[in-house]
């Protein structure tokens, strides 16, 4: 392990949350985190702790799923919505139970391009690169897919907000009107 870098039992997809890498421990997969300060191992697969965080943010990892085939329509390889109100949102780099799957914070993705051998030299935001195992082209697909869902839900709750507004504006002038008519019958 690095030298910023722990064993850790319990955790949560958060807004430092860059990475979380699959790695063989013995017999099993873990989960290497990366973080924009340091770095973290987790005895639990990247998956389980993709649906541990949705849960942490009340949704189910399949709501969320469905919530994204249902504002993109996209079914493959489906970006997720961990928490939209702090702009948290992961997407994979293969099926999400292919066991090599790693799953991505676009909002961390400062740039990448295509490396050898058919992968992807991603550049994040604290200026670590990694050599991602898939295709440029399928990695900016997944981060095309990531801002199709963001910016749909993001429409979607700026529109509910409008509409609140609207209704507790106009809720606020009939009260005030009513005040008026109560006032000029006395």
């Amino acid at each position: 392990m690095a030298e910023k870098e722990t064993m850790i039992e319990e955790y949560e997809i958060n807004t430092e949350t860059m990475m979380i890498l699959p790695i063989e421990y013995g017999s099993k997969i873990y989960s290497h985190i990366y973080e924009i300060e340091g770095e973290a191992v987790s005895p639990f697969k990247p998956l389980e702790i993709i649906k541990k965080s949705c849960r942490f943010f009340g949704a189910s990892y399949e709501g969320r799923k469905e919530g994204t085939r249902q504002l993109t329509g996209i079914t493959h390889k489906a970006p997720i919505t961990i928490d939209p109100t702090n702009l948290i949102y992961f997407f994979p780099t293969a099926s999400a139970t292919n066991p090599n799957c790693i799953w991505i914070s676009n909002e961390h993705v400062l740039h990448y391009r295509p490396h050898e051998g058919g992968q992807t030299e991603v550049t994040f935001r604290n200026r670590r690169t990694h050599i991602i195992p898939v295709s440029h082209n399928i990695f900016q697909n997944q981060i095309l897919r990531t801002v199709l869902l963001k910016d749909t839900l993001s429409s979607r709750i700026e529109e509910t907000e409008r509409k609140s507004l609207y209704f507790l504006k106009r809720k606020k002038a009939e009260k005030v009107s009513e005040n008026i008519n109560f006032l000029r019958r006395l």
